[in-house]
């Protein structure tokens, strides 16, 4: 098999620069980086055209609901379809079925994705009021983090015993990662609202009721549980302007508390809920315009430092339920790289912190070995963008197994041409190579 590529022509975006030239793959590696490459006789070519050419999206919160939601998702479905929006690394929860709450079901997790996964992943173990001896016995090295829901969450996965939160946060061997939400705050909102509109409840009371006070009071906790134990902290999803106050500005190294903000709250506001309805309910809740203009802004000010996407696919018969039966959570991986464009077409980042905030910086958030750059003897995760092709996003084109998106009929302005996985070309010109499969991340701790 020839497993020597060189791409020709390309405006590689890296480590806040620009450079115009070629790449050289080989082995699944990049081999070298310059100007101009000539290619040997046993090298195909792959044309840029002078497109862009980023590391992939490094994606660290995705819900792929594998195993035991196969009506919903599997790990090959959506990891297929996280290839065609430029992903070619996943993090994905442990709220699955059975609950990745244990070493056991962690590694059994891997094992599924070892015959599934298209593109490169980790899985988080997730955290329960009654295991702290399983996190105390994790090997850094084994996951991506420990996953700890603040708020209300499925099956026994809501940890709000402060002892337990104590342990977690004073004994964690790897970054924790935090879903923050106070569900008592939630449930006093619920019952106003249902005293006023019974089961009966419009969809755009939903940042009300998953307010900004619910997300400060658990965000703040949980900074200062990690300021006084010293623990790695990585807030998930932040929605409100007003727990930014929380963050520092500034480069991410060195940083103890980090913060993500997702894709759909980068481009979704409150005034959405009138044409979208339940199709953008999550959670935490898509919030005002000014809350996320101020997301925004704390991104190119490096207050925010990654972007993911909290890709959570259901069931289109699911998503069309009343308020309260609906459940929470869109599906977002198969347009995510496109979605972070938007924001250097509307001029809110450059190119450059593009790819800090979807490879550099994840990579370096969770200390992946050798991902997340354009770097001789770095793995070969790469996305070629055309950042001119404007289309619209229809029905027809979903890949998920849940058959549906958000983005329906909205237009985009970016459309990823090839997505490469170590080195193979897994997705090209809108067609999946069934044969590519994604290694196990590997961390540098």
């Amino acid at each position: 098999m020839n497993d020597r590529l060189l791409i020709k022509d390309a405006r590689m975006v890296n480590e806040g620069s620009i450079m115009e030239g070629d790449m050289l793959l080989a082995n699944g590696r990049i081999e070298r980086i310059d100007s101009a490459l000539t290619a040997a006789d046993n090298t195909r070519i792959l044309q840029a055209d002078g497109r862009l050419l980023l590391p992939g999206m490094i994606d660290d919160q995705v819900h792929f609901r594998d195993p035991g939601a196969p009506a919903k998702a599997d790990m090959q479905s959506e990891s297929a379809a996280a290839l065609a929006g430029g992903i070619t690394s996943f993090m994905d929860m442990p709220n699955t079925n059975p609950q990745t709450v244990t070493l056991d079901a962690l590694e059994a997790k891997y094992l599924i994705a070892t015959e599934r996964a298209m593109a490169n992943y980790s899985f988080y173990l997730g955290a329960t009021n009654d295991n702290l001896e399983e996190i105390r016995q994790l090997q850094p090295n084994q996951t991506c983090g420990i996953k700890v829901f603040m708020g209300a969450s499925t099956g026994n996965m809501l940890v709000d015993d402060e002892q337990t939160l104590e342990g977690i946060f004073r004994d964690a061997p790897t970054l924790v990662a935090t879903h923050c939400e106070d569900t008592p705050t939630i449930l006093r909102n619920e019952a106003s609202a249902r005293e006023k509109y019974g089961e009966d409840v419009p969809i755009e009371l939903h940042p009300e009721i998953r307010s900004a006070e619910a997300c400060y009071r658990s965000s703040s906790f949980a900074v200062d549980l990690a300021r006084r134990h010293g623990t790695r902290l990585h807030i998930l999803h932040l929605t409100t302007a007003r727990e930014l106050e929380l963050l520092q500005p500034g480069p991410l190294d060195g940083k103890q508390i980090t913060a993500e903000a997702c894709v759909h709250h980068l481009f979704f506001d409150q005034r959405d809920y009138d044409t979208k309805g339940t199709f953008i309910k999550c959670n935490p809740a898509i919030k005002s315009r000014a809350d996320r203009d101020a997301i925004r802004r704390a991104l190119a000010e490096d207050r925010i430092d990654v972007i993911g996407t909290d890709h959570a696919p259901h069931t289109l018969e699911e998503k069309l339920s009343s308020y309260f039966k609906a459940p929470a959570g869109l599906p977002l991986v198969q347009w995510a790289l496109p979605m972070v464009l938007e924001l250097y077409h509307d001029r809110v980042l450059s190119l450059e912190q593009v790819v800090e905030k979807i490879a550099h910086g994840p990579a370096r958030l969770f200390d992946i070995a050798k991902r997340g750059y354009l770097r001789e003897g770095y793995w070969a995760d790469l996305v070629l963008v055309d950042p001119s092709s404007p289309y619209r996003i229809e029905r027809e084109a979903v890949r998920y197994k849940c058959g549906w998106s958000p983005l329906e009929g909205y237009r985009l302005r970016s459309r990823i041409v090839t997505t490469i996985v170590n080195g193979v070309v897994a997705y090209h010109e809108g067609q999946v190579n069934p044969a590519v499969r994604g290694r196990r991340l590997e961390f540098a701790r």
